[in-house]
């Protein structure tokens, strides 16, 4: 039986297929924005992170080949970094670890679901090897193809972009002054991500068709191509590691709760890394999860009533779906060459880089500050 932890007194059995404390390489890195660094401070993740985490003090948002860009500089809006650039890798094992340290969790990993009962008193899940969980709510984190989802009967809307993405980390000659560049190209966005050192994370978003061209050139040759894409303001680059591939879509749950059962993370939403949102979004579902949860508990209420997982779903709805239609306006807005559209682009960045209310507006929205937040990540 999973035993009583000490925050908010809620029992918690996470189930992951993956070894605790361990992470396979997989070439992603993610932004994390400063509230979801609070989050992670608040339940005693960042001391083992911020070794290995770069922060963003700005962000430079360019039409490629235009003398267009829009700049935010955190100095603007008080200092305190906009993010922090974390291999994905580093952030799995960390929080692995740290779920092993914590008391009152019973960690299930490696595991696998092989079934999950919901009913009115309560969720049952079965395990491969045998064993069986009991609880009063199931909380579906498992992915963009969450199988969880599909059991629930929860559809989803879905469109691809026919782009797919080439990871990779680079070293240059020059110091990127932390810097995060997003420069937008007709074939898709090009982000050049600082992280430690003269090194930079690049997310390439290119064309479906031709991608497998640009991700199978020799390292010398796809240097160069990066260097014509991105400029030579950070010097000569060169290949710090494999290449991967990811083809990009959006996805959006058709809902984002059942009977016992709560979506969170991909599961209940991908998105385009355009912007660098996906895993921030995940952490505000969970920090609003832990809200609704803990305030239903010192009311007294089922954590698994229609009532409770309402408010949850009615809180998450509308922040997720106006985050995924921002970036997947901005894909479509600029994954283009047409003369009309990349001038009023250019100009619209650039009224925006004038105009200093709305840029720290924006600015804002970059760190996550702005709507309404959950305890945890208001610091």
């Amino acid at each position: 039986r999973p035993q009583r932890g000490a925050t908010n007194g809620l029992r918690r059995s996470p189930i992951t297929r993956a070894k605790a404390g361990t992470a396979r390489t997989d070439g992603r890195v993610s932004a994390i924005a400063l509230t979801s660094q609070r989050l992670l401070e608040g339940i005693g993740a960042w001391g083992s992170l911020a070794p290995f985490a770069q922060p963003i003090r700005h962000i430079r948002v360019a039409e490629a080949g235009t003398p267009y860009f829009l700049h935010y500089d955190a100095r603007e809006v008080g200092g305190e970094p906009f993010g922090f650039m974390v291999e994905n890798r580093i952030l799995r094992r960390e929080l692995g670890r740290r779920i092993e340290r914590a008391g009152g969790i019973a960690l299930f990993a490696p595991a696998k679901i092989e079934t999950l009962e919901r009913g009115p008193f309560g969720v049952e899940g079965r395990l491969a090897d045998g064993r069986r969980i009991r609880a009063m709510l199931a909380v579906a984190a498992d992915g963009a193809g969450s199988r969880t989802r599909g059991q629930a009967g929860i559809g989803t809307a879905r469109a691809g972009y026919g782009q797919t993405a080439i990871v990779c980390t680079v070293r240059h000659e020059r110091a990127h002054e932390s810097i995060a560049h997003e420069l937008f190209h007709p074939a898709g966005p090009f982000a050049i991500l600082p992280m430690q050192g003269n090194r930079s994370a690049i997310v390439w978003s290119e064309r479906r068709e031709a991608a497998p061209h640009f991700a199978g050139l020799d390292e010398d040759d796809f240097a160069e191509e990066l260097t014509r894409r991105a400029g030579d303001f950070l010097g000569r680059m060169r290949l710090d590691s494999p290449r991967w591939t990811y083809p990009l879509s959006v996805q959006f749950a058709h809902r984002m709760v059942a009977e016992r059962l709560v979506l969170a993370g991909d599961a209940a939403h991908a998105l385009h890394p355009v912007a660098g949102q996906g895993l921030n979004m995940g952490l505000r579902d969970a920090a609003a999860l832990t809200d609704v949860l803990a305030e239903a508990k010192g009311l007294g209420l089922d954590l698994g009533s229609a009532q409770v997982l309402e408010n949850y779903g009615r809180w998450r709805r509308f922040d997720n779906a106006l985050m995924l239609a921002m970036t997947d306006g901005l894909v479509r807005l600029f994954s283009n060459d047409i003369e009309p559209l990349r001038q009023l682009r250019g100009l619209g960045l650039s009224a925006v880089n004038r105009v200093a209310p709305l840029r720290r507006l924006f600015a804002r929205h970059a760190m996550g500050v702005v709507g309404d937040l959950p305890r945890l990540m208001r610091g």
